[in-house]
């Protein structure tokens, strides 16, 4: 196991920035998931960290050494690509005790290795097989015991699971965190999938445009976001937003609704809330702090989203638990919310905090 250390890094090509200025400790032990959009950087920062990409500036520590200028083969870390990447000649034995056979370690240890584990990530009864014969869900199996056999420092997943439909995606979530829990190693794993980042992580590191967000435990960004880039990344569906306008008698939103009164004297101008889905109940139009016209219901059996259209440019997303209390179609609603459900992001999208004595 090892610690891993980010010193202000950087890297461009030419004039295009891809990460600019990450300090980031990571803890011996901690399973790490960089999330965010495409092209933010994450798997750019994942391929520094593992000597596969060198920073234009800035250092890299593994287990407190400096190994900025260290190659990839002699940091202690192990990669999972998104693709297998799997030798198609060799069967599943070879493919994942290769880099033993490249070690010169003898045939008796080898077998011994693969088998062990072979049988930890259930394809003990394949090692006869090649890559063709596999499923995608057992390939990647392999792709992971390859990195395992050589008992890293460091594992490193880059976006292991998006080839894999979901049932498979699902599994396999289960299996390398149960692989966290039995070995213990760091690891630093890469989605654009915030459900894969909150379900296994000990922290996530949300980037964007090269830059870090925010860095926290799953529920400390869904509860705390810093931003509204955050506020809207994590959670699925994502947060619903709406601008809000300063008036005489208070702040005013699309449908209807309004900012408590009180709210006008501590509220910067520009400013927009955002509601989670989660938050929102649909009611009778005369009840609802917000109103819009109910357009779909989706019914995924378990639970429901309503879409319910504010404004010509505004539609809320509504999650219903169980069956909706309600059958009709294109008809107007109204939307209600508790006041502590309202995250309120002024004109730079910063979230902003109040105080009690603020709000009284």
């Amino acid at each position: 196991m090892a610690s891993v250390s980010l010193n202000g890094v950087s890297k461009s090509y030419g004039h295009h920035n891809v990460i600019t200025d990450v300090d980031l400790d990571i803890r011996d032990g901690e399973f790490i998931v960089f999330v965010g959009p495409s092209g933010c950087g994450k798997s750019t920062l994942l391929r520094i960290i593992a000597g596969l990409v060198s920073p234009s500036k800035g250092d890299v520590g593994i287990d407190g050494e400096t190994v900025t200028d260290v190659p990839a083969s002699k940091r202690g870390i192990a990669f999972v690509f998104q693709s297998y990447a799997l030798y198609p000649h060799m069967n599943v034995s070879r493919n994942i005790g290769f880099s033993l056979e490249t070690a010169r370690i003898g045939r008796d240890a080898i077998r011994a290795k693969v088998d062990g584990v072979a049988k930890m990530l259930k394809v003990d009864h394949l090692l006869d097989r090649f890559p063709r014969q596999l499923s995608g869900g057992q390939r990647q199996r392999v792709a992971i015991g390859r990195a395992l056999v050589r008992e890293p420092e460091v594992f490193m997943f880059d976006e292991p699971l998006s080839n894999l439909d979901s049932d498979l995606r699902m599994e396999m979530r289960i299996e390398i965190a149960r692989l966290h829990e039995t070995l213990s190693n760091t690891m630093i794993y890469v989605t654009h999938d915030q459900s894969e980042a909150m379900t296994l992580a000990d922290r996530i590191v949300v980037l964007n445009q090269g830059r870090v967000e925010q860095i926290g435990a799953p529920l400390e960004l869904y509860q705390n976001p810093k931003n509204r880039f955050v506020a809207g990344f994590i959670g699925s569906p994502r947060m619903n937003f709406a601008a809000m306008t300063r008036h005489e008698a208070g702040i005013a939103g699309p449908g209807g609704f309004r900012l408590a009164p009180h709210f006008r004297d501590v509220l910067p101008k520009p400013a927009s809330i955002g509601i989670r889905p989660e938050a929102l109940s649909v009611v009778p139009a005369e009840s609802g702090r917000m109103t819009g016209l109910l357009e779909r219901i989706e019914d995924l059996g378990h639970e429901h989203f309503a879409y319910v259209r504010i404004d010509d440019e505004i539609t809320f997303v509504v999650r219903i638990a169980g069956r909706p209390p309600y059958e009709s179609r294109h008809g107007t609603v109204g939307l209600d919310f508790a006041d502590e459900d309202v995250f309120v992001f002024d004109g730079e999208e910063r979230r902003l905090v109040f105080t009690t004595e603020a709000l009284a």
